[in-house]
């Protein structure tokens, strides 16, 4: 335990990113509860709404922090791309969420099933895309806190983080839309897709 304190310790930013993705987790339960065990719609819709600033508090804070002279470690990336994932995925994140609470609490109808066969398959290639995009999108963050803080020592790490993100979709696309355009279809899917 005093090892995680001492990272914490040393890198400030850690505890940010961590802050950042508890209150998310935060946000997006409280405004659930608020919306429909307590059925106070306009409360749930204020803490979802919370989700983006949280991402923009920790963008903030890591340009702050690099502003103010720290060098750049493999935290102030990861805190990009946190924020590009957070934002491309956030919207799904909740709308997975707010489904199964609605059926839960408010009677509402159950989540779909999971996709199989074909519908699988775009549903793969849709997350991937996403992923693609969340990746673009932690690029540019990266690239913006190069500029602002400059092109000195300081930033080098945050280079390091562009290839990572192309392994990041390189990974998702093989065992993502890859695995399951070449992955046995279920047969009685299929079945019934031709009928």
């Amino acid at each position: 335990m005093n090892k995680i304190w001492d990272f914490i310790a040393e890198n400030p930013m850690a505890a940010v990113i961590a802050g950042g993705e508890i209150g998310f987790w935060v946000a997006i339960l409280a405004g659930l509860v608020a919306r429909y065990p307590l059925k106070l719609k306009r409360t749930g819709v204020v803490l979802l709404l919370l989700t983006p600033v949280i991402d923009l508090v920790v963008l903030v804070a890591t340009v702050i922090d690099l502003r103010n002279g720290a060098t750049a470690n493999f935290v102030h990336g990861l805190a990009a791309v946190y924020l590009g994932f957070s934002v491309v995925f956030g919207h799904s994140m909740i709308k997975w969420a707010d489904v199964r609470f609605a059926h839960r609490f408010a009677g509402g109808p159950p989540p779909p099933p999971k996709p199989r066969g074909r519908e699988k398959a775009r549903a793969e290639w849709r997350d991937w895309f996403k992923c693609v995009l969340a990746c673009g999108l932690a690029a540019g963050v990266l690239l913006l806190l190069i500029a602002m803080v400059g092109g000195t020592a300081q930033v080098d790490p945050l280079w390091g983080w562009l290839p990572r993100l192309g392994v990041v979709t390189a990974i998702w696309f093989a065992t993502g839309p890859l695995w399951q355009e070449f992955s046995p279809k279920d047969a009685h899917v299929e079945e019934g897709a031709r009928r």
